[in-house]
């Protein structure tokens, strides 16, 4: 990670490296990001609020700087997530996909390897993905989905201050070439 620069904007190509992660990471992550979204909760309510697969389909496409497999990602991880959900398939694919997309945008153009710059994407995301998932729900499918501001904003905070540690681990295992 780079703290000593001030600068958010890629200016380079050797800025815009291209970042790999190991096979085993990018399976092993979003399995265990799914497992612990549908059985943690049920164990420890207190714990509902995170939403570890969003973070992880916002942190790969932001470091893959690449739309195509970022948005890829991001569908994939949301179609499984509704699959294990009792939510319409669907749902979490395509707030996911266009998170992914959005992600993957962000990171082409600014230097996002700062654990600030990664929390206030993660606090504008969450709030994205929430807002775009209560209006494909009550719009198109129909179905009435209250929208709380104020838990969603608290929600958001603690996603953004998990993600920060989560990033720094998922950081780790990654390869620069």
């Amino acid at each position: 990670m780079r703290v000593e620069t001030g600068r958010i904007l890629i200016d380079t190509a050797r800025e815009r490296q291209l970042i790999r992660f190991p096979w085993w990471v990018l399976l092993l992550a979003p399995l265990l990001a799914l497992l612990f979204q549908v059985y943690v909760p049920v164990i420890f309510r207190f714990l509902n609020f995170l939403e570890i697969p969003l973070l992880l389909a916002i942190y790969f496409p932001l470091m893959w700087r690449r739309q195509i497999p970022g948005t890829l990602f991001g569908c994939a991880i949301g179609l499984f997530q509704d699959t294990l959900s009792h939510h319409p398939i669907g749902m979490f694919g395509v707030a996911k996909t266009l998170v992914g997309y959005f992600a993957a945008s962000v990171g082409m153009r600014f230097d996002v390897d700062h654990w600030m710059v990664r929390f206030f994407l993660v606090l504008f995301f969450f709030p994205f993905h929430r807002v775009f998932y209560w209006i494909l729900s009550n719009s198109v499918l129909n179905i009435p989905l209250e929208l709380d501001p104020g838990r969603m904003l608290i929600s958001a905070i603690l996603n953004a201050v998990v993600s920060v540690f989560l990033f720094n681990i998922l950081d780790r295992s990654r390869d620069s070439v």
